[in-house]
């Protein structure tokens, strides 16, 4: 498939369960303030332009820490998560523009509809054992969500005057299988305009039906680029089926959320690789195979099976595409190993899919945003200029 993009972006991520070099192995450097705004700065000064920070319960608060990495830097765009089913839709709604508000446009919306059933349980989600029934929770809340936004933009001169002007802002009704909401309204009005743009994962039928129907972008994770492919060819069937069902001719930009190791030599860049897992013990393999196995997520079973066909292979899955930090880590854990050159090819490759949008990550991650801000991004500029493909 040749690509018809005109421009790839670029992301790093934010460490907020703790960091350092080695995983499954006691933390080396705890999720401060100031290691995250740190890490941050470094992303941004190494030419990445939005920062995921994760979800879930061993993370810190997203939105909390999304705020804090706004007012430390000056471009770089935090990506947070929504969770339907532990918000409410128009608090979601009015947090998101409070910070695209504060941060002068640069918000940016994961919106986070799964997760492991035991983590749901925690977090009080009745659907934690609902699979596709989230997924239809998240197309109620993310419709109540955007209709909010877009009643708020008529607004805009009255949000920060008097209070006595909410009375005028146009509400939201809706009444669902999930929600009812009777005169909600959000405000201020999004900065971006029609509203902040809105990432999205979800490798089951029922995750791409709804990525069809909210998204902008749809993120995967790493896989070889034939299972890629195939993920896009479904997700753009299902684009054209809701086309012919609903007259909808959104379009969707695709991304992947990877893990990366570049060294000036391949040999350093494995000998590191293998070091990011050099403390791992048995028994937490084990612990973490429990824990796999216990998703109901169609994403991590694939990874699963990544990591199992390539076990006796080295973990490697296909060129530079290396499986061995799944033996511990659950989600985006597949990283791509190699020289600038040998990674920033998969890059291209992935691009050439019609992959636009990147989101990075390495051990540890103030470091590594360093090193392949002035390793790889320059090389990845170079080869996709070539093909006509600038970098936002």
């Amino acid at each position: 498939m040749s690509t018809s993009l005109q421009s790839v972006e670029f992301g790093w991520y934010i460490p907020t369960t703790g960091d350092g070099k080695y995983i499954g192995a006691e933390l080396e450097r705890e999720p401060t303030a100031e290691y995250m705004i740190k890490v941050a700065q470094a992303a941004e000064d190494a030419g990445y332009t939005f920062a995921l920070i994760p979800t879930g319960g061993g993370c810190l608060d997203a939105w909390i820490v999304g705020t804090a990495i706004a007012t430390h830097t000056k471009i770089l765009r935090p990506l947070v998560a929504i969770r339907p089913g532990l918000i409410s839709p128009i608090t979601a709604a009015r947090m998101a523009t409070t910070l695209d508000y504060i941060s002068g446009g640069r918000a940016a919306i994961n919106v986070v509809t799964g997760g492991t059933p035991p983590d749901l349980v925690a977090m009080g989600d009745p659907l934690a054992h609902d699979h596709d029934e989230r997924y239809e929770r998240t197309l109620e809340f993310m419709n109540i969500v955007k209709n909010a936004w877009i009643h708020s933009n008529a607004h805009t001169s009255k949000y920060l005057a008097a209070n006595e002007n909410y009375r005028d802002i146009d509400k939201v009704h809706f009444k669902g299988k999930h929600y009812r909401i009777e005169g909600g309204a959000s405000y201020p009005p999004p900065v971006q305009k029609p509203y902040p743009p809105i990432y999205f994962g979800g490798s089951s039928i029922a995750g791409k039906r709804t990525a069809v129907e909210i998204a902008d972008v749809y993120l995967m994770w790493p896989e070889p680029l034939g299972w890629i492919e195939e993920q896009i060819a479904e997700v753009e069937h299902i684009r054209q089926e809701l086309k012919q069902e609903k007259g909808s001719n959104r379009r969707l930009r695709y991304g992947l959320r990877a893990q990366v190791l570049v060294r000036e030599t391949e040999a350093e860049a494995w000998t590191a690789a293998w070091e990011i897992i050099s403390k791992v013990d048995k028994k937490a393999i084990e612990q973490s195979e429990v824990r796999f196995n216990q998703t109901d997520a169609v994403g991590q079973k694939r990874q699963n099976r990544l990591r199992s066909e390539s076990e006796e292979n080295g973990y490697l899955i296909a060129p530079n595409l290396w499986a061995g930090l799944s033996i511990v880590r659950g989600g985006g854990a597949m990283m791509l190993v190699g020289t600038p050159e040998q990674v920033a090819d998969r890059i291209v490759e992935y691009a050439d899919v019609g992959i636009s949008s990147f989101i990075l990550s390495g051990y540890p991650n103030l470091e590594e945003a360093h090193i392949t801000g002035d390793l790889l991004l320059p090389v990845v500029k170079r080869k996709l200029s070539q093909r006509k493909i600038s970098i936002v």
